[in-house]
């Protein structure tokens, strides 16, 4: 029984990843048990992980960094792939006061950690631990680890400790705050439903189908290009057109001339129908089906593009209209419609609606790719080259006046700013970023768990102790605090100052403390996307300011 004995207490490769799996498996299933109509999810794993380094089980040093380490990579890196595409236009319109609001909340939470740390004595990387299990921040347990691995040459246990004694109130607290709110402003939601249908303009960029009657004689006899140049800089596609005299309808080329009393049917956006219709004449009520019913000839079809050869080029350069006798309309991207205007950019993913014969359509697919096959295979040399590069990122030491050690973006920062700028900007220099929903959360799910059983087995030793004699108790408390005040003051600056619809600001609370459950909570309670509209703009700044404060924390004050 010797070879048991070495599987179960051992310290070999097939003992850590037995231990490492019995524990995620646990983790994941107790994670399911909802209290109260909250679970905590994946966090479980960290738990179950202390529970089993309570009663003796370890892992081997050197594996344990390896496996904590390269878990925390996948998870940032995959973080940050996923937040890229959005990361830079989350500062456009409203979101920009949302987004300030966001780092108010960040910085309020830093603040109310610092004054903490000075009237307790409490050493400032057990309140980083504490301040990122109260936010729920699991990216910034890892930062602040490894940046006290990278000062001191070692770990601090505390770390991880303060973190699991503060989560599972810091999402409670999360929610009591959002609830808060609104018994202090007596929010209805029938009224804010109300507003938030006045104000919403969300659709105002997506494509807007509308037929209309050339009127204006000043493009009587003149060609689609000419009268493309005439608009000027506004989103629109001419993409059929009903002969008034012929009485037929055909796909419109740049070279189609408009007369008098012909229909046309146009992709445009809300924002810019006005000004169409003031070039062209007037709209008339003729649905999209009519079009489709009298032209026996012509079909519509969306066509994915998998071919990496056009991964960043502009619709414009390929000149399907002329070259195929096609028209594109409107182009999908990540769920999203776009009007398909010659200036945008097509990226490996993009689903593009085409209109034509089925002849031209099957040579577009043959230059377009539309291969299921190739976009489900993954594209691996992104990844690991994003990776290698945040890895080098991370390492470089960054001098700064009155710091006595150089700074590091470290192994959690480096690789999540390469995967945001990757993903955003990739497709400029050939690289094919495209990965599915699918892959990105198995290799985030993969990251992250790994990453938590290290956590949880390396701190567990010390947990009980450090809850009965070590004032673990108080832990609970300044993270209920640290938890709360930063969301109960930029919720009211931004009810009452900026009158933010109270679902939006749901939205904004949980995505400042970058909390599922809590946007899983104001989903069910709103009843519409509000909400994850509002996490969705402020959690990509949000994520990377956790990540970077909870590092600057450790190298200024530890």
């Amino acid at each position: 029984m010797e070879w048991m004995k070495e599987l179960l207490w051992g310290e070999g490769i097939a003992h850590s990843v037995m231990l490492l799996s019995v524990v995620i498996v646990l983790g994941i299933l107790l994670g399911k048990i909802k209290i109260g109509g909250i679970s905590l999810g994946i966090t479980f794993v960290l738990f179950v992980g202390i529970f089993f380094g309570h009663f003796g089980f370890s892992i081997n040093s050197h594996i344990l960094h390896f496996f904590k380490e390269f878990g925390l990579i996948l998870f940032v890196y995959s973080i940050g792939m996923q937040v890229g595409p959005g990361f830079f236009s989350s500062f456009k319109k409203g979101g920009i006061t949302l987004n300030m609001l966001a780092t108010g909340i960040v910085a309020l939470g830093v603040i109310t950690t610092l004054v903490i740390h000075y009237i307790t004595g409490l050493p400032i990387s057990t309140m980083v631990g504490i301040l990122s299990g109260a936010v729920t921040n699991t990216p910034g347990l890892g930062a602040a680890q490894q940046a006290y691995s990278d000062i001191h040459g070692e770990m601090d246990n505390t770390i991880a400790l303060g973190y699991a004694v503060a989560y599972p109130l810091g999402v409670v607290g999360i929610i009591l705050s959002i609830i808060f709110i609104r018994f202090v402003f007596r929010i209805s939601f029938e009224k804010e439903t109300d507003r938030l249908n006045r104000d919403d303009d969300t659709h105002i960029n997506e494509p807007h189908p509308v037929s209309l009657v050339v009127k204006n004689p000043a493009i009587f006899g003149k060609k689609v290009g000419d009268v493309s140049v005439l608009i000027g800089n506004h989103d629109f596609v001419i993409s059929r057109i009903w002969y008034d005299k012929k009485e037929v309808i055909e796909l419109v080329s740049a070279d189609t001339v408009l007369h008098e009393n012909d229909k046309i049917f146009v992709i445009t956006t809300e924002r810019d129908i006005d000004v169409v219709k003031v070039f062209i004449g007037e709209e008339i009520p003729m649905e999209r089906k009519q079009w489709i019913r009298k032209e026996s000839q012509l079909i519509n079809r969306r066509i994915i593009v998998t071919k990496p050869s056009l991964n960043g080029k502009r619709l414009g350069e390929l000149k399907l209209r002329r070259m195929l006798g096609i028209n594109i309309t409107r182009i999908n991207r990540a769920g999203v419609d776009l009007v398909a205007s010659p200036n945008l950019t097509l990226q490996v993913g993009d689903r593009v609606n085409v209109v034509g014969t089925e002849a031209a359509i099957k040579n577009a697919e043959e230059l377009l790719g539309n291969s299921m096959k190739r976009l489900n295979e993954p594209n691996l040399v992104p990844i690991f080259l994003g990776i290698a590069l945040g890895i080098l990122l991370g390492s470089i030491p960054i001098t700064f006046p009155g710091i006595p050690q150089p700074v590091k973006l470290g192994l959690a920062g480096g690789p999540l700013i390469v995967a945001i700028l990757i993903s955003r900007f990739g497709y400029k220099y050939k690289l094919v970023t495209y990965t599915t929903m699918s892959a990105n959360l198995m290799l985030r799910e993969i990251g992250i768990t790994i990453f938590l059983a290290c956590v949880g087995i390396d701190a567990g030793s010390g947990f009980i102790e450090t809850i009965v004699y070590k004032g673990g108790f108080a832990w609970i408390g300044y993270g209920v605090i640290i938890t709360m005040i930063p969301l109960l003051i930029i919720g009211a600056i931004g009810r009452y100052f900026y009158k933010i619809n109270y679902f939006t600001l749901m939205g904004l609370l949980a995505g400042s403390t970058t909390d599922p459950p809590a946007l899983a909570y104001s989903n069910a309670t709103a009843g519409n996307d509000a909400p994850a509209v509002g996490y969705a703009t402020v959690y990509p700044l949000t994520m990377f300011l956790r990540v970077l404060s909870a590092q600057l924390l450790i190298l200024l004050f530890a």
